[in-house]
C-alpha cells in the first residue's frame, strides 16, 4: 500500500528512469536540423570521426547522442524510417546493457539499429541474436542497408551457411538478396552479425572442439549481444542445454524390443505418468510384468540396469509425447517441434535415449545413441559477453528471473501512440467439443461481418484440427504452423487484410508484424518475385497502386474494429498468451482479444480443473454453455504461475549444476587455447611435468615421512607405467636415494 501511494507521487522506479533519459532524448533531436543538409558522403563520414573520437579517449556514453542522431538521419534516408523519441529511449536502454520491453509493433528492429551502431564503433564487434534463421536474414537484408550506407560491414549466420550484406551483389535466389556467401570467421569478422542463439551458441562450442588450429575458430571475443525476444530465449529456452555430441558404438535393437513391450503394460497397474513433470516410472507390478516379458529375473540387477531407463524411455514416448505436438516425423525422420515458438527444430534431438525410443515407436529408422562432447547452458553462453541486453514485448513478468539470473534490469518502453485494444474475459466451457463449436461461430461471425481474425493454436494437431472444422463450414483460410513454415511471410503479410481468417500456432507471435490491410512492402515485394524484367518506370506506378489498395483496405478494417485474436487454449506461460494478443492494437490500432477454454485442455486439466468443475457444477451449467467469472480467471492465472513456478526451478536446477562443469570448462578451454595458440608452450610443459612429479612424489614419498616410511616400491611402479622412467634405489652419501 506504501508503495502504491508513494508511486502515485513519485512514479515508479521505471518512470523515474525513463525520465531521467529525456534530456538526451531532446539533445539528440536538437542535432537533426544541422545533419539534414548534409549529403549522404559527408553523413557517413561521420562513422570515421567517431571512430577517432574513441581513439582520442572519448567514451561511447560521450558520443551517444551524435552518433543516435546520425543514425536515425540515415535510417529516415535510407529506409524511409524516422526513430521516434521512445525509440530513442528504447536504444539508450540497450546500450546501457538492460532490457527494453516495448510493445508490439513499436519497432524493435529499428530501436536496435540505434545501439547497433553505436557499439560496433569500437570495431570489437556486435552480435543481433534471433529466435531463428529467417529473422536473421530478414533483418541483416532491411538493416544491413543502413549500417552498408554508414560504412559498417553486415554478417549472417545461418545453419547451413553465412553471409555478407553488399548491397551489389545479386543472387539467383531473391530470397538472398544482397547476401553474398562468405565463410563463417568472415561472418563473425563482420562489424555487426546476424544470427541465432543455437549458431552462436555451437558455434561456440566448436570452436573449443578445435584440434589443430586457433585459425580454425570462427568466433572472435564475446563483446556485446543485443538478444531480441529476449524472454523466449534466455527463459523460455534455457532449459535445454545446448550439446555437441558423437556416435557410439551402441546398438538400436534393444530400442525396437523395448517398444514391442510397452503397448502390453496397463497404465496405473503396470506404470505411472506423472505429466506435469512428464515423467513415468514402473510399478512393482510393472517390474514383475517386464521381466516376465523381456525374460530376465531381476530388472535391477546390475547387468540389467540399463533396462530400466529404456523402458522408462519407452513409456515416456509412448505416453507423454505426441505425434504433430511434440514432435513431426518429416521424410522418415523424428523432428522436434519447439513448444515456445511453434517451429520445427531439425538437427536438435532429444537425450538419454528419448529420442531414440520415440523413433521406435514411430517406426522409423532409429539413430546411434550419442555422447556428449561439449555443452553449455544459454544462461553460462549469455553471461560470457562483456555487456548483454535484449528487447521483447513481454518481460516485466519474468523481472527477477533476468535480476537474479543473468543481472539485466527490465525498463519498460512507453509506446509512442495509446494502446486501445479489448481485451475481453475468458469463457471456459465442460468439454473440448463444445469449445471448439464456439470457436467456430465466432469466427464465422467475425468473416461476414469482414473482420479479420487470427486465431491461436497451442499445437499443430489442434490447428489442423480446427482447419478441418473451418473447411467444413466453407470458410476460406490460411494455416501457419511449423508445416507450413515457408509460406511463413505471405501468411502474416496478409492476416490483417478484410474478411482474412488465419489459425497460427505459436508462430505468429514472434518477430512478425499483422498490418491492417496488408503489409504493401512484402506484396510489393511478392509481385517482383512472380513477374520478373518489369520496367524501372512501371514498378513506382505497381508499388503505389499497391499502397493505396492497403490503405483503403485498413481504413475498413479499422472500422469493423480491427484485428480479432481469438485463443484456443491458455499456454503455460502468461508471456506467449500476452504475445498472441500483442499482434492486436500495434500502434494505436483497434483491436480486440478472447480466449476459449475447456476443462479438457492441458493446463486446466492438469492444473486448474478441480475448483473450476466444482464451480460450473454449482452454478448447474448446462451442456454448449459456457462461464465466464473472475475466479476462473484466477484459477487459471495461479495454474500458470505454477507452471511458470515448477520450470523457473527447473531452470535454477540445470543452472547450478553447468555453473560447476562451467568453472572446469573455463579452465579446461582456457588451457586448450593456450596450447593451440603455442605460446610458451615449451615453458607450460616443463612447469606442468615438474607439477605431475612433484605431485606423484609427493604422495609415495611424503616429506613429513621418514624415508624407511615412503612407498618406493609403489612409486618405482607408477614411474614405470605413467612416465616411463626406470628408477632405482641406492645408497648416497651414508643413506638412501632415488636417482
Amino acid at each position: 500500500m506504501v508503495t502504491q501511494v508513494l508511486n502515485l507521487i513519485f512514479g515508479s522506479k521505471n518512470d523515474r528512469e525513463i525520465k531521467a533519459l529525456r534530456p538526451v532524448v531532446e539533445q539528440i533531436n536538437g542535432l537533426e536540423p544541422g545533419l539534414t543538409p548534409l549529403s549522404d558522403e559527408a553523413l557517413a563520414d561521420k562513422t570515421q570521426d567517431f571512430k577517432k573520437r574513441l581513439e582520442a579517449g572519448q567514451t561511447l556514453d560521450d558520443i551517444l547522442p551524435d552518433a543516435f542522431a546520425v543514425c536515425r538521419e540515415m535510417s529516415r534516408r535510407k529506409l524511409n524510417m524516422r526513430h521516434f523519441d521512445v525509440q530513442l529511449i528504447g536504444g539508450m536502454i540497450l546500450h546501457r546493457g538492460r532490457i527494453a520491453e516495448m510493445k508490439t509493433g513499436e519497432g524493435k528492429t529499428l530501436v536496435a539499429t540505434l545501439p547497433i551502431y553505436l557499439n560496433a564503433l569500437e570495431g570489437k564487434g556486435v552480435h543481433l541474436v534471433t529466435v531463428n534463421d529467417y529473422l536473421a536474414k530478414r533483418d541483416a537484408q532491411w538493416m544491413g542497408q543502413l549500417y552498408h550506407a554508414l560504412g559498417l560491414s553486415t554478417g549472417v549466420i545461418q545453419h547451413d551457411a553465412s553471409f555478407i550484406f553488399d548491397p551489389t551483389y545479386q543472387a539467383a535466389d531473391k530470397r538472398l538478396q544482397h547476401l553474398r556467401p562468405c565463410t563463417r570467421p568472415e561472418a563473425y569478422r563482420a562489424d555487426i552479425t546476424y544470427g541465432t542463439n543455437n549458431e552462436y551458441g555451437f558455434d561456440y562450442l566448436r570452436d573449443n572442439l578445435v584440434v589443430t588450429d586457433l585459425n580454425q575458430c570462427v568466433q572472435r571475443d564475446l563483446n556485446f549481444a543485443i538478444v531480441d525476444e529476449v524472454d523466449s530465449i534466455l527463459i523460455d529456452e534455457a532449459r535445454t542445454p545446448l550439446i555437441i555430441s558423437g556416435p557410439t558404438d551402441q546398438t538400436t535393437d534393444l530400442y525396437y524390443r523395448i517398444n514391442a513391450i510397452i503397448p502390453q503394460l496397463k497404465a496405473e497397474t503396470d506404470y505411472t505418468i506423472e505429466e506435469k513433470t512428464k515423467t513415468a516410472a514402473l510399478t512393482e507390478d510393472g517390474n514383475a510384468r517386464v521381466e516376465k516379458l523381456l525374460g530376465v529375473d531381476n530388472l535391477y540387477d546390475p547387468a540389467h540396469m540399463d533396462l530400466v531407463h529404456h523402458v522408462v524411455k519407452a513409456l515416456q514416448a509412448h505416453t507423454l509425447y505426441k505425434r504433430d505436438v511434440d514432435y513431426v516425423v518429416k521424410d522418415g525422420e523424428v523432428i522436434i517441434v519447439d513448444e515456445f515458438t511453434g517451429r520445427l527444430m531439425p538437427g536438435r534431438r532429444w537425450s538419454d535415449g528419448l529420442h531414440q525410443a520415440v523413433e521406435a515407436k514411430e517406426g522409423v529408422k532409429i539413430a546411434n545413441e550419442n555422447q556428449t562432447l561439449a555443452s553449455v547452458t544459454f544462461q553460462n553462453y549469455f553471461r560470457m559477453y562483456k555487456k548483454l541486453s535484449g528487447m521483447t514485448g513481454t518481460a516485466d513478468t519474468e523481472a527477477a528471473e533476468f535480476a537474479k539470473i543473468y543481472n539485466l534490469d527490465v525498463n519498460v518502453v512507453p509506446t509512442n501512440r495509446q494502446m486501445i485494444r479489448q481485451d475481453y474475459a475468458d469463457v471456459v466451457y465442460r468439454t473440448e467439443k463444445e469449445k471448439f463449436a464456439a470457436i467456430v461461430e465466432e469466427i464465422k461471425e467475425c468473416h461476414e461481418r469482414g473482420q479479420p481474425v487470427l486465431v491461436g493454436t497451442i499445437s499443430i494437431e489442434k490447428s489442423e484440427k480446427l482447419a478441418g472444422m473451418l473447411s467444413r463450414n466453407g470458410i476460406k483460410h490460411n494455416v501457419l504452423n511449423a508445416k507450413q513454415h515457408e509460406r511463413e511471410a505471405e501468411i502474416v503479410a496478409q492476416a490483417g487484410r478484410k474478411g482474412a481468417v488465419t489459425i497460427a500456432t505459436n508462430m505468429a507471435g514472434r518477430g512478425t508484424d499483422i498490418l491492417l490491410g496488408g503489409n504493401p512492402e512484402f506484396m510489393y515485394k511478392q509481385v517482383l518475385y512472380r513477374e520478373e524484367n518489369i520496367p524501372e518506370s512501371r514498378k513506382l506506378e505497381i508499388y503505389e497502386s499497391i499502397r493505396s489498395d492497403c490503405e483503403k483496405n485498413k481504413q475498413e478494417v479499422v472500422a469493423l474494429g480491427g484485428l480479432h485474436i481469438l485463443g484456443t487454449e491458455r499456454h503455460e506461460s502468461r508471456r506467449i498468451d500476452n504475445q498472441l494478443r500483442g499482434r492486436a492494437g500495434r500502434q494505436g490500432d483497434p483491436g480486440t482479444s478472447r480466449f476459449y477454454l475447456s476443462l479438457e485442455d492441458d493446463l486446466m486439466r492438469i492444473f486448474a480443473s478441480e475448483r473450476v468443475s466444482q464451480l460450473m457444477l454449482k452454478l448447474g451449467m448446462e451442456e454448449g454453455v459456457p462461464i465466464e467469472h473472475g475466479m476462473v480467471t484466477r484459477a487459471i492465472a495461479n495454474a500458470q504461475k505454477k507452471v511458470e513456478a515448477h520450470n523457473f526451478e527447473i531452470r535454477k536446477q540445470l543452472l547450478e549444476y553447468d555453473d560447476v562443469m562451467n568453472k572446469q570448462r573455463e579452465v579446461i578451454y582456457r588451457h586448450r587455447r593456450a596450447v593451440l595458440s603455442g605460446e610458451n608452450l615449451t615453458d607450460d610443459l616443463h612447469d606442468m611435468m615438474d607439477s605431475a612429479v612433484e605431485s606423484t612424489l609427493n604422495v609415495y614419498c611424503p616429506p613429513e615421512q621418514y624415508p624407511e616410511e615412503w612407498d618406493v616400491k609403489g612409486l618405482t611402479e607408477v614411474m614405470q607405467s605413467q612416465f616411463g622412467l626406470d628408477i632405482t634405489q641406492g645408497k648416497h652419501d651414508g643413506g638412501d636415494s632415488l636417482r
